[in-house]
């Protein structure tokens, strides 16, 4: 890459001379004259010429309909004046010291100028630096730690040259998922590696699984994926909490953006599928011996239980369950009063849930009775159980289980082991398992694409709801301690939804 910029430098720097004598013998009476023989004076890099460019500053006229012109920092002292008495700009905002100056040029950055446009009549940022870069911003960490504590904020630059296999995308939405937490914290099962691919003075990661992308452009005009489609990642740990991002063809997943919100294809990759894919594949043993399990039969009625209900695997399984036929019994915590406990059963049985009971309930003695009952006196069983908390909720979960149940582990929000009573291994045949939606999407690259095109039809159709959001603005200009403390915001009690960062003016 050195190699092409500098040759095409030298190519610059020798038709620029010839730019100049032309510039030079012709009348001066537009701003786009005066950039031209800016940029050609640049690029030649005579003293000279930058003095005679000041004898002609006079007839540059207001930038009505030009671009903000942008000049790279290097060099940057001689320009200052320049760009001074060109466009009006008082010295003291242009002056910077010396190593100011360095620091811009290390980061890619540009001088902007307002443009007095009837089109616009606010200050432009600069979307691009030099030689066509891109500017972009990510959340990172090098070392684990709470949120708060060791998130940064870093700016890097893209170069417009991506490979033939690549696209470059812009961030439209990323969930803050509590797996995303637990990677910063180093709890969670799998780790990234710390890498400096995007330029951070220590080998860091980009948190964030889950989020939808939009296309700026493509390495190669024929590549199936184009401008303006929108993406989602197809890989695990994809990094989503930056503005934007480089990625090869197979690490995204083109999803049909007709009539969906950006934060509906946002968040459909991990808690809708991670509900989808339990539900059509774990359930109750087959009866002929072994480990061999089929999954609850589609239109039967057959019964799973879940803790964490209100969670988004927990809405997306209620409501997943009722299409297909299935009935549910949910679990809850009860919220801060009496009234808002209802509220919310209120609104799960709406989407579809057949038993809503608050976590008190569950633990108390007299749930058996309650189970009994909801049952038929155990005559109708119970296949599967879905299990995010851990603790006394995952075994108390497994005790409401029929015989031949199994229970699926897919989290452990409570931080607690999972206390298996070796009666129910022995005496009622209950399995447990665990679930990891990572390794299944490396696992069937195809069952997922189907999954995920069934998910966003069903959104399409308005059969399934997204879960409620707490929306996070981040434009370019949002600070880390706002974007830190939303992240870690995501540890805190009963929120109004699940936080979003939505991506602005990036």
């Amino acid at each position: 890459m050195l190699l092409v910029h500098f040759v095409v430098v030298l190519y610059i720097q020798f038709t620029s001379r010839n730019t100049i004598e032309k510039l030079r013998s012709t009348s001066c009476t537009s701003a786009s004259h005066t950039v031209l023989f800016t940029l050609a004076s640049y690029m030649v890099g005579l003293e000279g010429q930058l003095r005679q460019l000041q004898d002609i500053a006079s007839c540059a006229q207001p930038l009505t309909s030009f671009n903000p012109l942008v000049i790279p920092t290097t060099n940057g002292r001689r320009y200052l004046s320049i760009l001074s008495s060109l466009y009006e700009i008082p010295k003291a905002m242009l002056s910077r010291s010396h190593h100011s100056l360095r620091a811009l040029s290390r980061t890619g950055r540009a001088l902007a100028v307002r443009i007095d446009s009837p089109l616009s009549q606010q200050t432009v940022r600069r979307k691009s630096g030099p030689y066509g870069y891109t500017q972009a911003k990510a959340l990172v960490f090098s070392k684990n730690g709470e949120p708060s504590d060791v998130l940064q904020l870093h700016t890097f630059s893209i170069s417009p040259s991506i490979s033939s296999k690549s696209v470059l995308l812009r961030s439209l939405a990323a969930p803050i998922n509590p797996a995303d937490i637990n990677t910063i914290q180093g709890t969670y099962g799998s780790q990234p590696s710390f890498t400096s691919l995007i330029g951070t003075s220590s080998p860091s990661v980009i948190p964030g699984n889950e989020g939808v992308f939009e296309v700026v452009s493509t390495g190669d005009p024929a590549s199936p994926i184009r401008k303006g489609d929108w993406v989602i990642p197809a890989v695990a740990q994809f990094g989503t909490w930056r503005t934007h991002a480089v990625a090869e063809l197979d690490q995204v997943l083109k999803i049909d953006k007709e009539g969906l919100r950006a934060t509906q294809a946002a968040t459909i990759s991990v808690n809708p599928s991670t509900a989808y894919r339990i539900l059509r594949a774990y359930g109750p043993s087959t009866g002929l011996g072994g480990i061999g399990m089929r999954p609850l039969e589609v239109g039967s009625g057959e019964w799973f239980i879940q803790n964490g209900a209100n969670s988004g695997v927990g809405r997306a399984a209620i409501q997943l369950g009722k299409l297909w036929g299935l009935r549910s019994i949910n679990i809850v915590r009860e919220r801060s009063s009496p009234e808002e406990t209802e509220a919310l059963k209120a609104e799960l049985i709406s989407l579809g849930a057949d038993v809503v009971v608050t976590e008190t309930q569950f633990l108390s003695r007299e749930w058996r009775d309650q189970l009994a009952e909801i049952t038929n006196k155990g005559r109708d069983q119970i296949g599967l159980g879905l299990n995010c908390v851990g603790g006394k909720s995952a075994t108390a979960l497994a005790r409401s289980l029929s015989e031949g149940a199994t229970m699926v582990s897919y989290g452990g929000m409570a931080k607690q082991p999972v206390a298996l009573p070796v009666g129910l291994l022995i005496f009622k045949d209950i399995r447990f398992v665990g679930f990891w939606l990572s390794r299944w999407n490396q696992q069937d690259v195809a069952g997922r694409k189907h999954m995920i095109n069934d998910i966003v039809d069903l959104i399409r159709q308005g059969k399934f709801q997204d879960v409620p959001l707490d929306e996070v603005p981040w434009n370019w200009d949002t600070d880390i301690s706002t974007l830190a403390q939303e992240v870690q915001g995501g540890l805190q009690g009963f929120r109004r939804g699940k936080g979003i960062f939505v991506f602005g003016d990036t």
